[in-house]
This record gives structure tokens, C-alpha cells and sequence, in this order.
């Protein structure tokens, strides 16, 4: 018997299939921690819980399962507005200017063997949230331009937008933060592959095989 997509595991789920449920959450929840790991300090449990709930609980219908990782990344976004705005208490979080450092969040260090990955850090944390949101979709998730714009809920048109204004507020970033001129050219002279290798250091936080069992 062929291996279940996505859509046919979570209709499936919904219809009371534990079993099925499980094999879905295994499949995203490497994605799906990692989205909110290199944004907030403390246990993000929780919201991984909140994402997965939210899917298993929405009317919406996904007929296509190449649409599901979007359409988690969604709700991994409302969930990490939601929790920002009940922490800061306040009624709205401007994601096009805030970054997750202007409201106070500390993210713990995910451990970056290279001093380009470790700028790369710094400097993502410190440009505004929905720009980060894009380039780590792009970068580390693969999602297109148009499927970057689904997530932020803006047309494929402003998502590619926001991600060329993006890559510029990084860059400008990593030559603040750079503590010398080597290290910041060496990170913006091959950003696309410094930015894409975060991904396998968040992978193999041991954290995140910690949560997985």
C-alpha cells in the first residue's frame, strides 16, 4: 500500500484516526519547531501543540497536500502573533517593523559552529519579524515566492517585495553586527548559503530530539 499524503492523513485525523495524526505531526514538527525556535526564549511546546490542534480542528478543507506545510506555516504565524501580543499586552505586534528583539524576546543560542552562522543569527533576530518569517521560509523551508505570500497573508507580488527588502535589512544588519570587515563580507558575499545552513544547526539542536521523543 502507497505511503498516505498529507491531505488524506489529516482528513483521516479528523475522522478519529490517532494513528494518522501522529504520522502528520511527525512529518512537520522538525519544520515547525524550528519556525518558532529561532524567535522566542523559553518552552515553545505549547504553541507546537497550538499549530498542530488548530489543523485538526479547522473547517478548512486542504484538497491538495503540497498545500499543507503553507497552510501550517500560517497558523505557526497567528500563533506566534497571538502569543507575542498576549506577552507584550498589547492589542497589535507590527511584524514590518518590530523584530523579535525589539520586543524582548531572547531566543536561546542555537549552537552555529562558524562565525558567519553565528552573525547570521544576530542579525536575523534583529530585522523586522515578518521579514525574518520570509527569508527563513525561503531559505530554510523552500517555499516559493507565491507560498511565502500565502503564509504572510499578502499577494505572491508584495511577498517578493518584501523578500529583495528583506535581504537588504539583513545585509545591513550583518555589516552593524560584524565585528570585523572579513567576517561581514565573507557572510553577505555568499548569503543565500549561510542563511540556508542555519537550517541543519537548528535540525540538530539536541533540544529538538529531546521534544520529538
Amino acid at each position: 500500500m502507497a505511503p498516505r499524503d498529507d491531505a488524506q492523513l489529516l482528513l483521516a485525523w479528523r475522522g478519529g484516526d490517532a494513528g494518522a495524526g501522529n504520522e502528520l505531526v511527525e512529518r512537520h514538527f522538525a519544520a515547525i519547531y524550528a519556525f518558532f525556535r529561532n524567535k522566542l526564549g523559553g518552552e515553545i511546546d505549547d504553541l507546537i501543540q497550538r499549530v498542530f490542534l488548530s489543523l485538526v480542528e479547522s473547517k478548512d478543507g486542504i484538497v491538495e497536500a503540497a498545500s499543507m506545510r503553507t497552510y501550517l506555516f500560517r497558523i505557526a504565524r497567528n500563533e506566534l502573533f497571538d502569543h507575542l501580543r498576549r506577552r507584550q499586552r498589547q492589542p497589535r505586534i507590527d511584524g514590518l517593523s518590530a523584530s523579535v528583539e525589539d520586543l524582548g524576546e531572547r531566543p536561546s543560542e542555537i549552537v552555529a559552529g562558524r562565525q558567519e552562522q553565528r552573525l547570521l543569527l544576530r542579525a536575523l533576530r534583529r530585522i523586522p519579524l515578518d521579514d525574518q518569517i520570509a527569508l527563513e521560509l525561503f531559505y530554510w523551508e523552500k517555499l516559493t515566492g507565491g507560498e511565502v505570500g500565502r503564509v504572510l497573508g499578502v499577494p505572491e507580488g508584495t511577498a517578493r517585495t518584501r523578500l529583495r527588502r528583506a535581504r537588504l535589512a539583513l545585509r545591513a544588519e550583518i555589516e552593524r553586527q560584524a565585528r570585523s570587515p572579513e567576517v561581514a563580507r565573507s557572510t553577505t558575499g555568499d548569503l543565500e548559503h549561510w542563511v540556508a545552513s542555519l537550517r541543519a544547526c537548528v535540525a540538530a539542536d539536541p533540544a529538538l530530539a529531546g521534544a520529538e521523543g
